[in-house]
């Protein structure tokens, strides 16, 4: 295998500099879009911790956030960016009537479910919420009606997001996180006092709207055509590509209701979830995320050049990547979560019992967050080379995987809503494994080095760890922020000294790529 650098020659280096490039631009975006998070969830813990008002809100959240989900967010990835990704550099009008005709077709659709949505919101809440638990639908219910607005504006603006990612316009979409979580920000604290928990719709709406606003700038060029226009041709191979997305995504909003309906029996649980997967959310979005969006244009425009070669070694790279940081991002959240989830969350109306629920929680969420970051890329491959039905049906059997960890656990010990979240780390990773066992039969992966990148990324992951944990044993005494600096920071020096001795090649593609830039500078 030919060895990627800043001086690569050919095709494949290029891409591999312009992935890297869009990779950290989405990664600045989704820094500044997590730091907000982590204002925008204090902020609601400040003013509600966990109970039934934080409770009712991840329960009516579920509703339009399945919805964007089973009409946007499967489609962005699997069926939008390829096929938008093909005609970008075509003729202009006919790649802006592409756009318009999917867009008539979205808005139409998310209309239709809106209005449906909030006469029918009593019903839905009814069976997410289960019998006994009255005071959670009475919050809940205007939740979802006050909610539902969010998922036109949100739609319109994956829709954006979708067409920009295809141009390999990064910069604008990457920022829609940081403006959705400044919009609840601003809700909670300007009506908290007037609305209560019906704050957080409001700040919703706002963040949804704001994403909107924010990307319109980069799409003046595409002059949409008046909608009835003719169809363009894409639009049903879009369709196609998306059906069995529709399929994979049915499949979790199953889980999901599972999940919501059992977890919504026992007090607090569902706000414990929440706080604790903000900050799984950390290293996906700065990792996972990051990595897969900017991949997923080369590797689609790569396999419709049938370039397999360049395929396999832009995907070995992006896997590569992501081990090299979601495996320390893993360790450093497991040694300091209970410092991390103080320093965060525990102020006003959040207490210490607070965050050692939060922190419990967050522990046994982390031994899925290594598959659920690879998960991401092996998905977006299967979308790059237009096969949306594998991964999908894959998401079927990995709740199954859920359904068998978390309901014995649920019914045999006394770990009440803890089980549900083994069980989530279970279906992560049953659905990474499968995922990558059927990617390998049609993308092999052999002699990319994949495996020597893992157990050298374990070995400096554990060395760090060791370190680490020397530290806070010593440290115990000193305030959340000192002992997240000291032994985070000296876990971050360890771990990078280790792979700079172990030489892993991501590490090193990196720093040559810095050098380049500099030296070009």
């Amino acid at each position: 295998m030919s060895q990627l650098g800043p001086h690569a020659s050919g095709t494949g280096g290029g891409a591999v500099r312009s992935i890297a490039i869009a990779a950290l631009l989405i990664a600045i975006g989704n820094i500044a879009s997590r730091l907000v998070g982590f204002i925008r969830e204090p902020t609601i813990a400040f003013f509600f911790a966990r109970g039934v008002e934080v409770d009712a809100f991840q329960l009516a959240w579920t509703v339009p956030s399945t919805l964007y989900d089973l009409l946007i967010a499967g489609a962005v990835s699997a069926a939008l960016v390829p096929v938008f990704a093909e005609h970008a550099e075509g003729p202009p009008d006919a790649f802006r009537r592409l756009v318009s005709g999917v867009l008539s077709i979205a808005i139409t659709a998310l209309t239709l479910l809106t209005i449906l949505t909030i006469w029918q919101a009593p019903l839905l809440v009814a069976l997410l919420a289960g019998p006994g638990r009255a005071e959670l639908q009475a919050v809940a219910t205007p939740l979802v009606r006050l909610l539902m607005p969010a998922v036109l504006l949100m739609g319109l603006s994956g829709l954006a997001t979708a067409v920009l990612h295809a141009q390999q316009r990064f910069l604008l979409p990457a920022f829609t996180t940081l403006i959705f979580n400044l919009g609840m920000v601003v809700g909670v604290l300007l009506l908290h006092n007037q609305l209560g928990v019906y704050s957080l719709a409001a700040g919703a709406l706002i963040g949804a709207l704001g994403q909107v606003v924010l990307q319109l700038p980069g799409l003046r060029e595409l002059r949409f055509p008046r909608f009835g226009q003719p169809a363009h041709p894409a639009v049903g191979r879009i369709l196609k590509l998306y059906a069995p997305v529709a399929l994979g995504i049915a499949f979790s909003i199953i889980g999901t209701l599972i999940d919501r309906r059992l977890a919504a029996g026992y007090p607090s649980a569902l706000s414990t979830m929440r706080y604790a997967t903000t900050l799984i959310q950390l290293p996906l979005g700065l990792v996972a995320s990051a990595v897969a969006l900017a991949i997923l244009p080369t590797l689609s425009r790569q396999s419709a050049a049938a370039d397999e070669t360049s395929f396999r070694t832009t995907l070995a790279m992006g896997l590569k990547v992501v081990f090299l940081l979601i495996l320390p991002a893993t360790a450093i959240l497991a040694i300091l979560r209970e410092p991390i989830v103080t320093l965060i969350f525990e102020r006003g109306a959040f207490s210490a019992n607070d965050s050692k629920a939060t922190a419990l929680a967050l522990l046994l969420y982390l031994p899925g967050l290594p598959a659920a970051a690879i998960d991401q890329l092996l998905i977006f491959a299967f979308y790059a080379r237009k096969n949306t039905l594998t991964p999908n049906l894959i998401q079927g059997a990995a709740i199954g995987g859920y359904l068998l960890v978390a309901l014995p656990l649920l019914w045999l010990t006394n770990l009440g809503f803890l089980a549900l979240i083994l069980g989530n780390a279970a279906q992560w990773i049953g659905h990474a494994l499968i995922t990558y066992l059927l990617l390998t039969r049609v993308v092999p992966l052999g002699g990319r080095q994949l495996g020597e990148a893992v157990i050298k990324g374990s070995i400096a992951t554990v060395l760090m760890a060791i370190v680490m944990l020397a530290l806070v044993t010593l440290s115990s005494d000193l305030p959340p922020i000192t002992v997240i600096l000291l032994v985070g920071g000296a876990g971050a020096l360890s771990y990078l000294a280790a792979c700079t001795l172990l030489r892993l090649e991501a590490l090193g593609f990196f720093v040559a790529l810095l050098r380049s830039r500099l030296q070009r500078s």
